[in-house]
C-alpha cells in the first residue's frame, strides 16, 4: 500500500537525526511494529477532497502518526508500569525499568516531533487539544471503573483519527465537520488499528472519498 509507505517513510526521516542511536532505534522499532492507519487517512483525506495530495502532506501525516505513537506508547507503558516489577528473586528489575525509561523518553520524542511537524498548519490547535484530552482520560482512568477503562482507552483512536481527517483535509484547502462521524465510525473496538491494507476497506474508501471542500470547520472535541 502506497500510502502506508509513505508514511513510514516521512515518520524515519522526521526522527533521523534523533540522538544517541539507542533512541533512535526504540522509535524506529516501535513505529515500525505499529500500524499506520491514523497517517493513512491523512493522506487519503486530502485527495479526497483536492484530487490530489499537497506536496507536504507526507510531513503532515507523519506528524499525526508520531503524535498517535507517543501516546499509544505512554498508554502501554503506563498500564504496564515496569518500573513496579520484580525479578525472580523478588529484587527490583532494573533492566525492565531501563528499557521503559528509553522507551517513556522516545514516547516524549515522538509526540513533540510530531507537534513540530504541525505546528504551522491548520491542524496544530488540534494536535494539542488530542493530547490534552488524552492527559485527562489517563488521569480519569486510574479510578474508572472496568467498562469506563475500555471507553477511556478507545478515546485515543477516535481522536487521532479526527485529527487525521482534519489535518489532511484543511491541508488540502478545505474545512469539514465530518471528522467526527468518520471517527466515530472507524474507531477500532479494542483500541488497536488493524494493519492498513486491512484496515480500508473499499468501503472505508468510499466513506472518506465523501468529504468534501464545503462541509462545515474543523473538529474540537470540547465544542
Amino acid at each position: 500500500m502506497e500510502e502506508a509507505a509513505a508514511v513510514r517513510r516521512a515518520a524515519s526521516e522526521a526522527t533521523a537525526d534523533i540522538v544517541p542511536d539507542a533512541l533512535r532505534e526504540t522509535i524506529d522499532e516501535y513505529v515500525e511494529d505499529g500500524s499506520v492507519v491514523p497517517g493513512v487517512l491523512t493522506l487519503l483525506s486530502a485527495r479526497a477532497v483536492s484530487g490530489n495530495a499537497p506536496d507536504d502532506l507526507a510531513e503532515q501525516a507523519a506528524g499525526v502518526q508520531l503524535i498517535y505513537d507517543g501516546l499509544r506508547l505512554t498508554r502501554d507503558l503506563a498500564q504496564e508500569n515496569p518500573w513496579s516489577g520484580l525479578g525472580a528473586d523478588g529484587i527490583a528489575d532494573t533492566a525492565s525499568a531501563d528499557v521503559a525509561d528509553m522507551e517513556i523518553l522516545a514516547a516524549d520524542v515522538l509526540v513533540s516531533r510530531g507537534f513540530y511537524l504541525l505546528a504551522r498548519t491548520d491542524a496544530a490547535e488540534d494536535a494539542v487539544e488530542v493530547v490534552r484530552a488524552f492527559g485527562r482520560d489517563q488521569t480519569e482512568r486510574e479510578d474508572a471503573t472496568p467498562d469506563r477503562v475500555a471507553d477511556l482507552d478507545g478515546n485515543l483512536e477516535t481522536d487521532v483519527l479526527e485529527l487525521a481527517v482534519t489535518t489532511g483535509v484543511t491541508a488540502a484547502g478545505g474545512r469539514t465537520d465530518d471528522a467526527t462521524g468518520i471517527a466515530t465510525e472507524f474507531s477500532p473496538s479494542d483500541s488497536r488499528f488493524d494493519p492498513p491494507e486491512a484496515f480500508f476497506s473499499d468501503g472505508r474508501r468510499d466513506r472518506v472519498a465523501s468529504l468534501s471542500t464545503a462541509s462545515g470547520r474543523p473538529l474540537n472535541r470540547n465544542d
